[in-house]
């Protein structure tokens, strides 16, 4: 049931491998891949290298039940260096299982420009020349009509000309308007000259207790549709989140100068649903509808000839390209993410870099004859379309080291205490305090999906600091995301996918599993984690607080550094014992 396609785009030959019993030992998902991931990456991989494999995968949820509609990528990341881990929605996962495949290894480099087509059994390597250059918009668009006779569900995944120029912080274009956004696997899929995957498929499986599915995926429907819990997803999206953060100083403003923004209602989720909204859509199999899609109307050609975009927004998008670059306006955070999208950079990694490029200007570290004579300066909407466009046009070397991300440049140009990144990957959009920066820095992403810490800061808001029972609620978190990163379920719906409801879900797939059997497997695929991370050179030693976090108010005050390296050892702790647990268990599998 459970099969691997192997595809080398060197030599252009596919092969068939069953992983059933990779399903059966770590569920699915994020479980499968890094197990297959601990053989293939170590400190000395070149991530974009041919060698260098990319892994999409799926778990055995995805298809059978509603919201289970993630993908994960896993790939060695050029930014970081570390595991590259990156989440997608879209039609993706439902179009891998009807393809008859929950895990895609691509590994090789295609000699010209190619794009991978799967559809069924069929596989091959088509030439693309002539989209080399193209926009991940325009891609998407040429492929579906070119794909257009397929049968079954097809998904169209493909890179912007960053990725093709290797940009370490290019993401993956899913579908319409979904990502692999984080740790640069644009860049990996640019370094095998491939623009694209097509995937489509009509295989589908039988199940034995039809009822007893029948009855469970009805009311997980029902919950995810109608529930309180998803209710802030449907209604304004994460964008919600805007002006609450804002007002417990959370939101990041201005490179992380303060967490308070002046302007936060014209930038809410209420004002782009009052004035932009024009469609919630959902990722396929998936009933909340979180997808909230503005129109920008712009003007062409003079006097009243205008074209209407549709772009796509969150939180993550409205906080790195509004509050952190103090731009006020709605229409002005769409042009500049409509440019970005076009290009494929990850919307956060840019607008954080383009955040310290402007206090770097302002503190005199960067001048006039890096910028080609532009002044940086925050609120400057214009502006920032113009370096956009200079990035993308490579017009000397300070704007292509930009796309290289906030470590690489002030490395190199200096500001390194006011570069806001952990383990090289640029923050999140959430200023909450010492978890939220913590949790950022342990993490297996570096990411605010990875333990919560941002949530945990908000139930903490006005006590006092208890370091061991805080870091101890984060790890306990992280055991919870990773078990749903295994299934593959959407966080979204982690209030929905609680324990008992996955055991009945599993069991009625085949699986013989209860709670404790979940729980010593999350461990174990979390330990796997970090042990495949030290292999790529994570250290928790090494790991460091952004200096200029340490004299800025967050939502819980100032952040003591002795604090964030006192919950690090704490966390480290916590990983050690997954860690013992994940070698006694590979060892017994490998003996």
């Amino acid at each position: 049931m459970y099969k691997m396609l192997e595809i080398d785009l060197c030599t252009g030959k596919a092969k068939v491998k069953d992983i059933s019993d990779l399903f059966a030992k770590f569920i699915g998902g994020t479980g499968v891949l890094t197990y297959l991931a601990l053989s293939e990456f170590d400190e000395k991989l070149d991530p974009l290298s041919p060698s260098a494999p990319i892994f999409l995968g799926i778990g055995p949820f995805n298809n059978w039940f509603p919201s289970a509609s993630k993908t994960v990528a896993l790939f060695k990341s050029p930014l970081t260096g570390d595991l590259g881990e990156s989440h997608a929605g879209g039609r993706l996962s439902m179009a891998m299982y009807a393809s008859g495949f929950h895990v895609l290894k691509i590994t090789g480099k295609s000699e010209k420009p190619a794009y991978l087509s799967v559809d069924n059994e069929r596989v091959e390597i088509v030439s693309c020349k002539s989209l080399w250059g193209r926009s991940a918009l325009s891609t998407e668009r040429i492929l579906r009509e070119k794909e257009d006779t397929r049968k079954g569900k097809k998904s169209i995944i493909r890179i912007g000309p960053a990725g093709e120029r290797l940009s370490p912080i290019a993401c993956v274009t899913v579908d319409s308007s979904r990502h692999f956004g984080r740790l640069g696997l644009g860049a990996v899929m640019g370094s095998k000259n491939l623009k694209a995957i097509v995937i489509s498929g009509n295989r589908y499986f039988h199940i034995e207790d039809k009822k007893e599915y029948q009855s469970l995926y009805n009311e997980l429907f029902k919950t995810l549709a109608y529930s309180e819990t998803t209710y802030k997803y449907r209604d304004l999206g994460t964008a919600a989140n805007v002006i609450p953060l804002s007002e417990i100083h959370g939101l990041p403003t201005r490179n992380f100068s303060q967490g308070f923004f002046e302007s936060a209602g014209e930038i809410s989720g209420q004002n782009f649903a009052d004035n932009f909204l024009v469609q919630q859509i959902s990722c396929t199999h998936c009933p909340i509808g979180c997808i909230h899609v503005a129109t920008l109307r712009e003007l062409f050609a003079d006097p009243h000839m205008y074209k209407t975009i549709k772009v796509s927004y969150d939180h993550e998008l409205i906080y790195s390209i509004g509050s952190n670059l103090s731009i006020s306006k709605a229409e002005d955070i769409l042009k500049l993410l409509q440019f970005i999208e076009k290009q494929g950079w990850d919307a956060i990694s840019i607008g954080v870099t383009l955040a310290w490029a402007t206090e770097a200007f302002q503190k005199g570290i960067i001048n006039l004859a890096h910028t080609n004579g532009i002044v940086l300066s925050f609120g400057d909407s214009n502006t920032y379309l113009k370096v956009l466009q200079n990035i993308s046009d490579e017009s000397n070397e300070f704007y292509k080291d930009l796309e290289k991300g906030v470590y690489y440049c002030a490395k190199k140009y200096g500001g390194e205490d006011f570069a806001i990144h952990f383990n090289k990957n640029e923050a999140p959009g959430y200023m909450t305090g010492i978890n939220a920066f913590v949790g950022y820095s342990v993490g297996v992403r570096h990411s605010h999906l990875d333990c919560a810490g941002y949530s945990i800061d908000q139930k903490f808001l006005g006590r006092q600091n208890d370091p061991s029972k805080e870091t101890k609620l984060m790890y306990e978190e992280s055991l919870i995301r990773n078990l749903t990163n295994c299934l593959v379920t959407c966080l979204f719906a982690r209030g929905t996918y609680n324990m008992p409801v996955i055991e009945k879900g599993l069991k009625i797939l085949g699986y013989d599993v209860d709670a404790n059997k979940l729980i010593k497997i999350s461990k174990i695929v979390h330990g796997m984690k970090y042990l495949l991370k030290e292999k790529m050179g994570f250290r928790f030693s090494d790991l460091k607080i952004p200096t200029k976090l340490t004299s800025v108010y967050t939502s819980r005050g100032l952040i003591n550094e002795k604090d964030f390296l006192e919950r690090v050892k704490f966390y480290a702790e916590f990983i050690e014992q997954d860690k013992i647990m994940a070698k006694q268990f590979l060892s017994h599998t490998i003996d």
